[in-house]
C-alpha cells in the first residue's frame, strides 16, 4: 500500500514552519492515541504514520531530502545511507518522534515542563482544599460573613519557600538532568518513571531547611472571612481562589472549596425557593374565620386570612415571602398548612356550650344525626 504524504497527514501545507508542524503532531497524538481510540482499531496504525511522518518533518535535513525526492529519499540509499546500529536511516523512528513531544501532551499531568534547554520546575502547585460549613436557615436567608478557621499548608518563612536553608537556590538533579523523570528504552516503546533521586521535582537541595524539612512549607491554622451570598442551599459550593494549600518549593497555592450544609429549621421546611410550615388555628376560629398572624423567615409575621369553615390541611399561599434566588432578585412563596387544633382541659361551662352547640349542629346536618343514630342503634343491638 503506497505511504500517504507526510503533509497530508500531519495537516499541514509544504511550507508550514516547524512550529506548525510540531503542533499539528501534538493534536494528531492527542486525537489518535490508543488509550483514547479503544473501539478503533485503525487508530493505531494512524499514530504510528502520524509518528514517521513528524520524525521526517521536524529534522531540517530529512524534511530538506522528503521535499525532493519524497518517500524516495529514505528508500534503496537515498538519503545518507544506514544509521548507525543498524536499520534504514530517517523512517519507522516513531519512539524518537513521541519522545520528542512527550512533555507537550502530558506534561500538565507531571507537574509541568521545564524552561527550554531542559529542567523541570521544581514548583509544584498546591492542593485543593474542602471545607464544610453549616448555617442556619435565617443565614441562608440573609447571607453573612463568616469567619472561618482552616488548617492548612502555608509558605515557609524561614526560606521563603524555597527549601533550601537561609533561602538559597536547590542545584540541577545530576540523575535527570532536571527533567524530574528518567526514560529507558525498551524495545519499540520509550518508558518514563520518576526521577528516584528528587522524586520528580528536578532538582535537589543540599542543605534542607531546618524549618520545613526541604519542602517549602509548613503545616498551620488560617483564620479566614467567607462571604455567604443570600440564597445559598445545601450543595452549594463557593470558590476562594488561592487560599489552599500552599504550594511546593514556592509553587502557587491551590484553592478552598466551601461546601454550605444549611440546618433544619424547627418552623419551616424548605423546597429550593419555597418554604412551608404548619400553622395551628383554634376549632372556633376555623369555624368562624377570621385574621391570624404567621412568622415569617425574616423575622416579621404576616397576617393571613382564614376562611370561615377552614379544615385541617388547607393551604394557603404568601407570595414572595419565601427564600431569594442565589443568583438574581427573585424570591419564592411561603406555603401555610392549617393545623385546626382540639380544645382540652374544658371547663364545665365549656362542656355545656359544647354539648349545646354539638346539638344544635345535628338540626343543621341532618345527614351527621342520621349516622350518629344508626351508630347508636347498632351499639345498642349489640348489647341487647
Amino acid at each position: 500500500m503506497a505511504k500517504r504524504d507526510y503533509y497530508e497527514v500531519l495537516g499541514v501545507a509544504r511550507g508550514a514552519s516547524a512550529e506548525e508542524i510540531k503542533k499539528a503532531y501534538r493534536r494528531k497524538a492527542k486525537e489518535l492515541h490508543p488509550d483514547r481510540n479503544k473501539d478503533n482499531p485503525e487508530a493505531e496504525t494512524q499514530f504510528k504514520e502520524a509518528g514517521e511522518a513528524y520524525d521526517v518533518l521536524k529534522d531540517a535535513d530529512k524534511k530538506a531530502a522528503y521535499d525532493r525526492f519524497g518517500h524516495a529519499a529514505f528508500e534503496g540509499g537515498m538519503g545518507g545511507g544506514p544509521r548507525p546500529g543498524g536499520g534504514a536511516q530517517g523512517h519507522g523512528d516513531f519512539a524518537s518522534a513521541f519522545s520528542d513531544v512527550f512533555d507537550d501532551l502530558f506534561g500538565d499531568f507531571m507537574g509541568g515542563r521545564g524552561p527550554a534547554g531542559g529542567g523541570r520546575q521544581r514548583a509544584s502547585r498546591g492542593s485543593d482544599l474542602r471545607y464544610n460549613l453549616r448555617v442556619t436557615l435565617e443565614e441562608a436567608f440573609s447571607g453573612l460573613q463568616k469567619s472561618i478557621t482552616v488548617p492548612t499548608s502555608v509558605q515557609c518563612g524561614s526560606c521563603s519557600g524555597s527549601g533550601a536553608e537561609g533561602g538559597g537556590e536547590p542545584t540541577t538533579c545530576p540523575t535527570c538532568s532536571g527533567m524530574g523523570k528518567v526514560r529507558a528504552q525498551q524495545g519499540f516503546f520509550t518508558v518514563e518513571r520518576t526521577c528516584p533521586t528528587c522524586s520528580g521535582m528536578g532538582q535537589t537541595i543540599k542543605n534542607p531547611c531546618q524549618n520545613c524539612g526541604g519542602s517549602g512549607r509548613v503545616e498551620k491554622e488560617r483564620a479566614l472571612n467567607v462571604n455567604i451570598p443570600a440564597g445559598v442551599e445545601t450543595g452549594t459550593r463557593i470558590r476562594l481562589s488561592g487560599e489552599g494549600e500552599a504550594g511546593l518549593r514556592g509553587g502557587p497555592s491551590g484553592d478552598l472549596y466551601i461546601f454550605i450544609e444549611v440546618s433544619k429549621h424547627e418552623l419551616f421546611e424548605r423546597d429550593d425557593m419555597h418554604l412551608f410550615c404548619h400553622v395551628p388555628v383554634s376549632m372556633s376560629a376555623a369555624a368562624l374565620g377570621g385574621d391570624i398572624e404567621v412568622p415569617t423567615i425574616d423575622g416579621g409575621r404576616a397576617r393571613v386570612k382564614i376562611p370561615a369553615g377552614s379544615q385541617s390541611g388547607r393551604q394557603m399561599r404568601l407570595r414572595g415571602k419565601g427564600m431569594p434566588a442565589l443568583r438574581g432578585g427573585a424570591r419564592g412563596d411561603m406555603f401555610i398548612e392549617l393545623a385546626v387544633e382540639t380544645p382540652v382541659n374544658l371547663t364545665a361551662r365549656q362542656k355545656e356550650l359544647l354539648k349545646e352547640f354539638d346539638s344544635l349542629s345535628e338540626d343543621n346536618n341532618p345527614e351527621s344525626k342520621s349516622f350518629f343514630s344508626s351508630v347508636k342503634t347498632f351499639w345498642d343491638s349489640m348489647k341487647s
